[in-house]
């Protein structure tokens, strides 16, 4: 405290001092005390529940979700759009790439026997672009412009078509210089 504030305290002290509190003020407060905490509102006693009580709810809970995830994913099944009903030209053209595509994926997958290094730098372009196709034919179903997104699967699978092609050429070439070289030792 300030140096001031103590020495009046002191010079003053008696006229301090000849205040005191009624004899009864502890007891009036005492007595309000006990009014308010009846007063107030009394603590909840915790609920416990059984552990087979819990049990079931949790296998409610889980039960009604699955119930809930297997909805989900029927409905997403039913999500997928008639190509034909968009435009009948490209649906066939659509079936007419996708056909060429698996055929001619069958043919590289005979080159992953012989060479599977090979194999695999090859199908890691094609996943890329069949990873596009996909998300493009998830894209159909809820695009404003179902025709634009049906154009681009197409010009997917173009590409993914000319890929297969320029891949077996060059596998092609391969083999045929193998065996044009296995000749020329032949003839030596």
């Amino acid at each position: 405290m300030s140096k001031r504030l103590e020495d009046f305290m002191s010079s003053n002290r008696e006229e301090f001092d000849d205040l005191e509190p009624r004899a009864d003020i502890w007891n009036n407060i005492a007595r309000e005390l006990d009014a308010w905490e009846e007063a107030a509102p009394k603590k909840r006693e915790a609920k416990t529940f059984s552990l087979g009580f819990v049990l079931k709810v949790a296998a409610s809970v889980i039960v009604v979700m699955g119930l809930g995830f297997a909805v989900y994913l029927k409905g997403q099944h039913t999500a997928t759009v008639n190509l034909a009903d968009i435009n009948p030209t490209y649906a066939r053209q659509q079936m007419h790439y996708a056909s060429m595509i698996e055929s001619k994926r069958t043919r590289l997958k005979l080159v992953a026997k012989f060479d599977p290094q090979l194999y695999n730098e090859f199908t890691a372009d094609l996943k890329k672009m069949d990873a596009n196709y996909k998300k493009l034919n998830i894209d159909l179903a809820t695009s404003p412009n179902q025709e634009r997104v049906l154009r681009a699967m197409i010009r997917n699978l173009q590409i993914q078509t000319e890929v297969l092609n320029q891949q077996l050429s060059v596998i092609e070439q391969f083999n045929q210089s193998k065996k044009d070289h296995q000749n020329e030792n032949k003839d030596i």
